[in-house]
């Protein structure tokens, strides 16, 4: 065994060394290192320089390019052409900074052998091997001579320079003068410095504002950056028609001078050639040994309209051109790459069949001795799986069980909702009538709501426990005013307190905080954490709450503090454990309120923790901001509702019904069906409901067979019913086109998000959950019923104008849709019948008749005759035809048929209607 292992390690050392050995053979072919310091970035035409550099190396597969970026700071860029001198760069290429402070540094590298070559600016030593740009001294001139050829009388003109001392700066306000100087028709206004960041605004303002009289006429900017700032300023004062700009670089791309010249923001920019690709070139012939020029000068031109496009194209071609090199240099380096992977590959593979040739006989010899552990193993395997298979068995019992308490535990919980829902509905009534009769009872309904009320919260709390034992909770923070959502809550809490003598305080250093909460989670934190503060404080105590903002922190701290029993500090660790209850705790609770507190709290990234010395101080710290939610958890909803939003809601509300009320006297009472299988609920809803309407009965058993056939105008359905729920009753109805168009009230105990969007995803209208408000549940009706009128009259009242655009709803715009196109083909068809619409529409004439007058509320034969009425009148305002013609066009069987249909509906014989209202006479 010890010479097999040795003998691996040898031949895996041998591999190695082969592989090593293809490896260094593979980069006997020496590198070239060339180093550029560039003097600063964040600027176009400097980044169009490093980019040209970078794309002429990329062409030199042994060629090392390395950028420095000096920042316009001098100090920097010694400091860099240090760094390539001990570094030992083969070449050395530098945009200085300025001409003086750079010299000892590149006079050091130069006299070590390393060649330089200085690209766009020079400087005061002669110590150089090749300098590479464009003649500045001819730019300033070639910007001179056009404004003297562009100008037939007198010019003035600005000239704004550059920000530094460099060459460029001085040798093109140089050349600039030397032409201008010498044009008697040229005045030089100013010559204004440029700053660091572009031109001097304020001061260029003022220069624009007191030589405003003098017409200005031209000004010449050190580059199209400079000119464009000039432009935008000159354009807030109304100036930039006036004047002519004149930038240098002529970059092609956004904000470049090309683009500029062509949207008639410069009049004309210098082309100064950046130089990256030839200074590339320049350092490959002196690493060749080859003489290169001292100074090699890039040529410059004037790009204007004429030009400005055809530059523009040559630019992208040699762009389109460059981005294709950069391309196929990527992909043959992909393949030299791929090359010596698949070599490596295949020495790599030679040694491995080596050594699994030595491992073949080794195995071979193993192979017996395995044979013999492997039927030890399977021996051994066989009791594991057999134990493993028991173990998940009883696992699988036990959560089996588990599912089954807590599905019933949930269950019962439900159950629980709805004798509450009739309890709280009850004493609606009996409170409102109390109220009316001024009645001693009144405070007994008080308390029996209260704790009703008491009953559903600590109901909610237990389903509540559920959520978070599953981790179904999903969060829906707001921007939440911290203080006004804690006053609130405080309010629900002060009757208490006055009845207790309890001096109940609230306190707030920043009343502005703004924080993100899920202000449903939230206000069960501060009504458990309330609650139990009154539970445990005797009367004429304190409770207080402290919302103090940490200004120089991220947080906020909300602390509740009481006077009453405290806990013992031994048992403080425990007191947000399930079911946990302290050991001087003689109420009545559930155990699980602080539990639930300080999972909400968690959910929100905070911390509840809890002290007591001489009572209790549960302290919460949120975080400020939403950075530490998740996008899908915040969403936008008002802050905290305000009494006069509600006021007003209710009111609109409130007309609604009015009027629904209105509409309710003139015809027969509306038809309701309530799908529900609690019989004590389903007999209150009866009784309640059928003063106004005309009341149906559903166990859930056959709601959809009595839908079908009563096709009532609104139902209330429960989701939790015997035969299908009420998501599958909601669906079926919603696709069947006979009671599609009925809405559909869903009255359920389930208030989670996922039952609230199955319930609107299968079709319902509303979703209610209980207990509900019975006003709320009549106001809904009446709501969604004149809702629907409203459609209805809308149809009434546009028959012949309704296009395939409008849209009200699927089916019954389908169905809208379907029967106009058939009256429309069959409208000059006087025997057309409802029998054969109904047969085209394939349903029965009783269906085709309850659904149109459902959604229209006539008859279908009275809607025909509209649509061929309201046809018949268009027709008279803007045709010559006659009426006999227009008479029989539309179906009539004579002419005076026609004419008393059509007085009857519009009070006027077609003739007379045809007099005021078309546009020729009748014939």
């Amino acid at each position: 065994m010890n010479f097999v292992k040795t003998y691996v390690i040898f031949l895996g050392s041998v591999a190695f060394i082969i592989i090593s050995c293809s490896d260094r053979i593979a980069e006997t072919k020496d590198n070239i290192r060339i180093g550029f310091s560039q003097c600063f970035s964040d600027h176009p035409w400097r980044d169009a320089m490093n980019h040209s550099m970078r794309i002429q190396a990329s062409l030199y597969p042994e060629v090392e390019l390395e950028i420095y970026e000096a920042h316009n700071d001098i100090q920097r860029q010694i400091e860099h052409v240090e760094k390539m001198i001990n570094d030992g760069v083969d070449v050395l290429i530098i945009s200085p900074i300025e001409t003086d402070m750079i010299v000892p540094a590149l006079e050091k590298a130069y006299d070590l052998g390393i060649p330089i070559i200085l690209i766009d600016r020079k400087i005061n030593s002669q110590k150089y091997s090749s300098y590479v740009g464009g003649d500045n001294l001819e730019v300033g001139r070639n910007a001179g001579n056009y404004i003297i050829s562009s100008t037939l009388d007198k010019a003035n003109v600005i000239e704004l320079m550059g920000g530094d001392k460099s060459t460029p700066v001085m040798e093109r306000s140089k050349g600039f003068r030397q032409i201008v100087s010498q044009a008697p028709s040229i005045v030089l206004l100013k010559s204004l410095k440029g700053i660091e960041t572009g031109i001097p605004k304020e001061q260029f303002s003022t220069v624009l504002d007191s030589l405003g009289q003098n017409n200005i006429d031209y000004i010449y900017a050190f580059n199209d950056q400079l000119a464009l700032q000039a432009w935008q300023v000159a354009r807030e004062k109304g100036l930039e028609k006036q004047i002519k700009f004149i930038g240098v670089d002529g970059l092609n791309g956004p904000n470049g001078g090309i683009d500029l010249v062509r949207e008639g923001i410069l009049e004309a920019t210098i082309l100064y050639p950046t130089g990256g690709a030839e200074a590339i070139e320049m350092a490959m012939e002196i690493v060749a040994g080859k003489e290169v020029p001292k100074d090699n000068i890039l040529n410059t031109t004037v790009i204007d309209l004429r030009n400005a496009d055809m530059m523009k194209n040559q630019f992208d071609k040699i762009n389109n051109q460059q981005l294709d090199i950069e391309q196929q240099i990527a992909a043959l380096r992909i393949l030299e790459e791929r090359y010596f992977a698949q070599n490596t590959l295949m020495k790599v593979t030679m040694a491995l069949l080596a050594i699994i040739l030595s491992l073949t006989f080794y195995s071979i010899y193993s192979i017996f001795a395995i044979r013999k552990k492997n039927r030890q193993l399977q021996l051994t395997n066989k009791k594991v799986t057999v134990q493993r298979n028991q173990i998940k068995k009883i696992a699988d019992e036990l959560k089996q069980t588990s599912e089954a308490k807590y599905n019933f535990f949930t269950g019962i919980s439900h159950e629980f909702k709805t004798p509450i829902t009739l309890i709280l509905s009850s004493l609606e009534s009996i409170r409102e009538m109390a109220r009316a009769k001024g009645s001693r009872i009144v405070e007994e309904v008080e308390l029996i709501n209260n704790n009703s009320n008491r009953l559903l919260r600590l109901i909610n709390n237990l389903l509540d426990f559920r959520k978070v034992e599953d981790r179904k909770f999903n969060l829906t923070v707001s921007h939440t005013n911290l203080f006004a959502f804690s006053k609130s809550v405080y309010e629900d809490f002060k009757h208490e307190a006055k009845r207790r003598n309890i001096s109940f305080e609230i306190s707030c250093n920043n009343k502005d905080l703004e924080v993100y909460l899920d202000r449903n989670l939230m206000d069960k934190v501060y009504f458990n954490l309330l609650s139990n503060a009154f539970k445990f404080t005797p009367d004429n105590g304190r409770v207080h709450i402290v919302i103090h903002d940490e200004i120089d922190k991220n947080t906020v701290t909300v602390s509740f503090k009481d006077t009453g029993i405290g806990i013992p500090k031994k048992e403080l660790a425990n007191i947000f454990q399930p079911f946990f209850k302290g050991s001087n705790n003689r109420k009545n609770s559930t155990g699980i309120g602080l539990h639930l507190s300080k999972e909400f709290v968690e959910l929100h990234k905070g911390t509840l923790v809890v002290s007591s010395v001489h009572g209790t101080d549960f302290s919460m710290t949120l975080k400020k901001g939403n950075t530490h939610f998740d996008e899908d958890e915040i969403i936008q909803e008002p802050d905290l509702v305000d009494e006069a939003v509600i006021e007003f809601n209710q009111n609109a509300y409130v007309e609604d019904a009015y009027r629904m009320e209105e509409i309710m006297e003139d015809q027969e009472q509306y038809c309701i069906l309530i799908i529900e299988d609690n019989p004590d609920l389903l007999s209150f809803l009866e009784k309640k409901l059928k003063v106004e309407f005309d009341i149906n009965l559903s166990d859930g058993t056959d709601a959809v067979e009595k839908a079908l056939e009563i096709i009532p105008d609104i139902i209330i359905c429960d989701l939790i019913l015997p035969d299908k729920n009420g998501f599958e009753i909601c669906e079926i109805l919603k696709k069947d086109l006979r009671t599609s168009h009925v809405p559909i009230i869903v009255l359920t105990a389930m208030n989670d998000k996922q039952s609230y969007l199955q319930g609107l995803q299968s079709g319902a209208d509303l979703y209610l959950t209980k207990p509900f408000s019975y006003s709320i549940l009549v106001q809904s009706i009446k709501s969604l019923l004149y809702n629907r009128e409203k459609l209805r009259f809308y149809y009434t009242n546009n028959i012949y104008k309704i296009e395939q655009t409008d849209s009200f709803g699927n089916l019954e715009q389908q169905f809208i849709n379907t029967l106009n196109t058939i009256i429309k083909e069959n409208l000059d068809n006087s025997d057309f019948s409802v029998e054969q619409l109904a047969d085209t529409l394939h349903v029965s004439r009783v269906q085709l008749y309850r659904k149109v007058k459902a959604i229209l509320g006539l008859s279908i034969s009275d809607y025909i005759s509209n649509f061929r009425l309201e046809k018949a009148k268009t027709m008279l305002e803007i045709t010559s035809l006659s009426i006999s013609e227009i008479a029989y066009g539309n179906g009539f069987s004579s002419p005076n048929y026609f004419s008393t249909s059509f007085k009857n509906k519009f009070g006027n014989s077609p003739a007379a209607y045809r007099k005021v209202h078309g546009i020729v006479s009748t014939s």
